[in-house]
């Protein structure tokens, strides 16, 4: 089993040209999990691999980061092989966010007889889920309002904070193995995301070293990260992966 995770789109939200920032765990070169589903994620996806994805993880539910949602509803509602199938894996407290984001448009058929959430199987979690064999583990991040942005982490193998202001306390925990960090960074921090005076103050050495920059305003941008010498991800790029810490799991529910 050889997984990877390819970068479906690698920018910031008014960055459409670098695409929705997202990714794809890979098993042998076939789509497992989908991170994140913005509507230029869903069109790379779809162009990638030919169909909706089988399985959805969301960090938040910024548009650019859930907006390709309707789509795969279309999808997948009117097939009666995929209806009801899709999986959604989503923290317990996004839920209601993303009910009222994507889910509450009245009569999302207009003949009615139809519900958001018919076209999909949604999984509410809380610190781990189960999926194809592989058990993710789930941490919040630091995103706008608390408790409304989730990373996601494969022990031993790689973490993806998702959009987020820098999170040491996190990354100690989930980080502690010689992962791969996919991460948020721009060129200036804000609020709401990670600049590169940022992971100079907070992260050490030795983690900087295992980040995968992503969620960047351009090409010009990257070019910027990269000469401070980071590992900046590009638009289509397959970044391979250790297997996975198998004990992680064992014994949780």
């Amino acid at each position: 089993m050889a997984l990877s995770l390819r970068f479906l789109g690698v920018g910031s939200a008014q960055a459409v040209e670098l695409g929705s920032a997202s990714a794809v765990v890979e098993r042998d070169g076939m789509p497992v999990l989908l991170i994140d589903c913005g509507p230029e994620a869903l069109t790379a996806y779809l162009e990638r691999y030919g169909s909706v994805p089988p399985a959805i993880y969301i960090t938040h539910a910024h548009m650019d980061h859930v907006g390709g949602l309707e789509r795969v509803f279309y999808r997948s509602y009117f097939d009666d092989t995929l209806r009801g199938r899709v999986k959604i894996y989503a923290q317990a407290a996004l839920v209601p966010v993303l009910q009222s984001r994507v889910a509450d448009y009245p009569e999302v058929l207009a003949e009615g007889g139809a519900n958001f959430w018919d076209g999909f199987h949604l999984v509410p979690v809380s610190r781990r889920f189960w999926h194809a064999g592989l058990c993710f583990e789930v941490f919040p991040t630091r995103h706008h309002a608390p408790d409304t942005s989730f990373g996601l982490a494969l022990r031993g193998s790689f973490v993806w904070t998702g959009d987020t202001r820098p999170i040491p306390e996190m990354l100690a925990h989930h980080a502690a193995h010689g992962e791969r960090v996919a991460h948020d960074c721009g060129v200036v921090g804000n609020p709401s995301h990670t600049g590169l005076d940022d992971l100079r103050r907070e992260y050490t050495d030795e983690l900087r070293a295992r980040l995968v920059l992503y969620h960047y305003g351009s090409v010009e941008d990257a070019a910027v990260l990269a000469a401070e010498g980071y590992h900046v991800a590009h638009r289509g790029e397959v970044l391979a992966l250790r297997e996975p810490d198998p004990s992680v799991c064992v014994g949780a529910s």
